[in-house]
């Protein structure tokens, strides 16, 4: 994959996705907004009254292998279906220790470890998801990860969550935030 252009999650008055709740999980959380817009592109007008920015880039897959990313893209759904009314951003920051790892040692860890590629498969394509590196910007949270779902499998997405925050990898995760949205 080709790397994109930055994407920048707006909390403020934006228009399309209306806050449910923002929960601090790991580390402090972020100000209350009641709105989220998602604008794709560099130097792209940000709406007015806003709360906060995060923004991150879409990269190489970092910790998949051939067969993992062949599976991923006959399966993956795209973003903006009109019945993906649900969705979530979870921005989240990685300890030292973490990117002190090599990238195999991370991979191990991502991976043999956790299985957080082979969880994330069970629940696709219910579960539509793109993750952003922010760490490759400098910003606060190295990857914020967008995920919608129709309403009919918010509770897999649930499961899909649980799973993954009892991982060996979430030991790792200093900062996270939760924050849910709905069309």
């Amino acid at each position: 994959m080709t790397v994109q252009l930055p994407t920048s999650f707006v909390g403020g008055d934006a228009v399309l996705w209306a806050v449910d709740r923002i929960d601090p999980v790991t580390g402090p959380s972020i100000p209350h907004a009641p709105r989220v817009a998602v604008i794709d592109g560099a130097g792209a007008q940000l709406p007015g009254n806003t709360a906060w920015v995060l923004r991150g880039v879409v990269g190489h897959e970092r910790y998949t292998n051939r067969e993992e990313h062949a599976a991923l893209a006959r399966r993956q759904e795209p973003l903006g279906r009109p019945a993906a009314t649900c969705a979530a951003l979870i921005p989240a920051t990685k300890s030292k220790e973490w990117w002190q790892l090599s990238q195999d040692e991370r991979r191990a860890i991502f991976e043999e470890t956790s299985h957080h590629i082979a969880a994330g498969m069970e629940y696709l394509p219910e579960v539509a998801r793109r993750l952003h590196h922010g760490r490759d910007l400098g910003e606060a949270f190295d990857f914020l990860t967008w995920f919608e779902c129709a309403p009919q499998h918010a509770a897999a997405f649930e499961e899909l969550v649980k799973r993954l925050r009892a991982t060996a990898e979430w030991s790792y995760v200093v900062r996270e935030v939760d924050i849910r949205l709905r069309k």
